[in-house]
């Protein structure tokens, strides 16, 4: 999908590392909410307390989810993220990216 009709749009953003990861919150009328969002290249820890699907539509980077290996993603790709947990990224280049927040 890379439309999204019908929305609330959270007009602050969130702001994460200095500016270097940024993000808008969109609200659909089921509930749920999904942020798109841009990170610039560096080296990042995320903290989940909701499981999330990650759809990063471009950029080159890696991902090292909890237990297992780095691994290189060759966008678009998409990863999930379970619910209280971590995971690293290294951005090599300008990333764009939307977070899907999953209820459990």
């Amino acid at each position: 999908m890379s439309k999204f009709e019908n929305v609330t749009l959270v007009k602050e953003a969130n702001i994460y590392d200095g500016g270097k990861v940024s993000s808008r919150t969109v609200e659909f009328a089921d509930g749920t909410r999904k942020t798109l969002g841009v990170m610039l290249p560096g080296e990042y820890t995320f903290n989940t307390a909701e499981a999330e699907i990650m759809e990063m539509m471009s950029g080159e980077l890696e991902v090292k989810l909890p237990g297992e290996d780095w691994k290189t993603l060759n966008t678009p790709e998409t990863f999930n993220v379970p619910a209280n947990s971590a995971f690293d990224l290294k951005i090599k280049t300008v990333t764009d990216y939307c977070c899907s927040y999953i209820a459990e």
